[in-house]
């Protein structure tokens, strides 16, 4: 475990897998998990760092030993992840997971050793009347008090037993604090177009979907690709919203340039 200060003052707590100096990916979950109950990013980052490069895996603000009191605002989770990704002082590779794809890609533009941009299954286009419409509802309720509403408003669309299992969770419903940051990434995408987030990112994008994945997704997948300077859509081995460890690894080797 190993852990750092941002400038605004938050600790950062993360796992540091591989060699310093080696091509650096960065992952940035999405809405819920912590370190601790994501065996997949920790098998990838082991199986990357075992391939010759290095894999920083942190606790979003607010989230297990990341800790931080309260709603947790979007340019503060930003700060946190330009934090992490400029102390590796080595060419990065960000990595977005679901929402933390929006957070990626708000990200990009302020690391200037970026190497690539990997976005897996962002759920971007696939909120009815919009994610900003979207989002304006779940803050609403945030902001009224009313948490498991927030909660339950957030997850709309979602099967229905993602929201169940959320329930046993001892953090619950105040894990919605930290979902703010996904929530205002998501609405500030759509809201300026694709293109227009993309545009400052010069380095490769590659938009993944699992080769078993939800309707919408490989369309979003594409239409990202077409909108980033450098842009491709691939389908990568996964299931339902999660990629396969070894095969991530080696994708992220070969954007990196590492021989495999």
């Amino acid at each position: 475990m190993s852990a750092l200060t941002t400038p605004r003052g938050d600790r950062i707590v993360y796992d540091d897998l591989g060699t310093p100096g080696a091509p650096t990916a960065v992952f940035i979950a999405g809405a819920g998990p912590t370190r601790a109950d994501d065996p997949i990013t920790l098998a990838t980052g082991e199986a990357f760092a075992a391939l010759g490069g290095r894999a920083l895996i942190a606790d979003r603000l607010g989230r297990g030993e990341s800790i931080s009191e309260g709603p947790i605002e979007l340019t503060a989770q930003l700060d946190a992840i330009e934090a992490l990704a400029r102390d590796a002082e080595a060419p990065v590779i960000l990595i977005g997971h679901s929402s933390g794809c929006a957070i990626a890609m708000l990200t990009a533009s302020r690391l200037p050793e970026l190497a690539g941009l990997v976005l897996w299954e962002a759920p971007l286009g696939l909120f009815e009347g919009g994610a900003p419409s979207w989002w304006a509802r779940v803050r609403e309720s945030i902001d009224a008090g009313d948490l498991e509403e927030a909660v339950a408003r957030y997850m709309i669309g979602m099967p229905p037993e993602w929201l169940e299992e959320l329930k046993k969770s001892p953090d619950y419903p105040g894990l919605i604090h930290s979902w703010i940051p996904d929530g205002e990434a998501l609405a500030a995408v759509e809201e300026s177009g694709y293109r227009n987030a993309l545009a400052p990112v010069a380095a490769p994008v590659v938009a993944l979907v699992g080769t078993e994945t939800f309707p919408g997704m490989i369309a979003t997948a594409d239409a990202l690709a077409e909108a980033a300077p450098d842009g491709r859509s691939e389908q990568l081995a996964g299931a339902w919203h999660s990629w396969e460890p070894q095969a991530m690894a080696e994708r992220l080797a070969r954007l990196a340039g590492m021989a495999l």
